[in-house]
């Protein structure tokens, strides 16, 4: 008799809207350690289709969403891991499908603001430079959304109480 254990099954799927509760969930205790910011239900469900579920044995265990800001830009979001399966590749398998999903939408940049600077480099991000990562036409189309997401990465100082000692960080695909 063998006495290895297998790795759990890390099963992604598109989220559905009754999992906004569980997204929530998730969400909660990484609100409570300002890593970060809990939004409304609302907010949830009109971004629901953006969202990847992260289930194991049939328990949702984390989540993430790829949000399109341009032709050729996306940013992650709201990536969360139960704190009982943190390090533990569920993280790491949320980020690596959400690229794949970007990169069959057709963007080749995916941006972040997180405090998990270790996290992003080994999946292949970068801390971004100051200078502007985009031209100044369609850095003067992005102002126009009222996304704060957009804000975040343009770095807008409307949204710097928000976002203090995280870090911009992107990726090539």
């Amino acid at each position: 008799m063998s006495s290895q254990t297998t790795a759990p099954v890390i099963v992604l799927r598109p989220a559905r809207t009754a999992d906004v509760q569980a997204i929530k969930r998730l969400v909660a205790p990484l609100a409570e350690r300002r890593i970060l910011i809990s939004k409304e239900s609302v907010t949830y469900f009109e971004a629901i289709q953006e969202f990847l579920i992260a289930e194991i044995d049939g328990e949702i265990v984390g989540c993430g969403a790829l949000h399109v800001m341009w032709e050729d830009l996306a940013e992650i979001r709201t990536l969360a891991t139960a704190d009982s399966w943190r390090g533990k590749g569920v993280g790491r398998a949320v980020v690596e499908k959400l690229l794949d999903n970007g990169r069959a939408l057709g963007v080749n940049r995916v941006f972040c603001l997180t405090f998990e600077v270790d996290f992003f480099i080994r999946n292949g991000f970068t801390v971004m430079a100051n200078q502007s990562p985009v031209d100044p036409e369609v850095y003067s189309e992005l102002l126009r959304s009222a996304d704060e997401g957009v804000a975040e990465f343009l770095d807008l100082a409307r949204v710097k109480p928000n976002t203090l000692g995280n870090t911009r960080m992107i990726c090539q695909l």
